[in-house]
């Protein structure tokens, strides 16, 4: 049996990313993209492999295929070979992706007004509780 504060704590979570998933779906559609293009925009801040584009999506490799193939039909990404090992295609934004994603991120701001009210020590109080319940501490 959980406790209390415990559910609460997965209700409020579960609230948040409804909020976050309703404005990310918002933003996305505003720009003709589907929720999952704009999060591969956003992700491509560095040129990167298609494996691991698929890895942190958690999909299939032949579904980010079709992701990249969308994107780069839009003048969006482009593909281009590794420096290191030219086997390996990087995926990387153009400019005008650049400036698509560089717009939808300062687009979501679900968060940032209710944040800004905490102080700089609750927010990094915060940042650490919830690396450390997302197993990431990169502290």
């Amino acid at each position: 049996m959980t406790d209390p504060v415990t559910s609460e704590v997965v209700r409020l979570i579960a609230q948040i990313v409804a909020m976050y998933t309703k404005e990310y779906e918002t933003a996305a559609g505003a720009r003709d993209l589907t929720t999952i293009q704009a999060k591969v925009l956003v992700m491509l801040a560095e040129p990167m492999a298609m494996r691991e584009i698929a890895d942190r999506l958690g999909s299939e490799r032949s579904n980010v295929t079709g992701i990249i193939d969308r994107l780069e039909a839009r003048g969006l990404v482009e593909r281009r070979a590794d420096p290191v090992d030219r086997r390996v295609k990087k995926v990387a934004r153009t400019a005008g992706g650049e400036a698509l994603a560089t717009g939808f991120a300062a687009e979501l701001r679900f968060a940032a007004a209710p944040l800004a009210g905490l102080s700089v020590t609750d927010r990094t109080q915060l940042r650490d509780l919830l690396r450390q319940v997302a197993g990431t501490d990169l502290s």
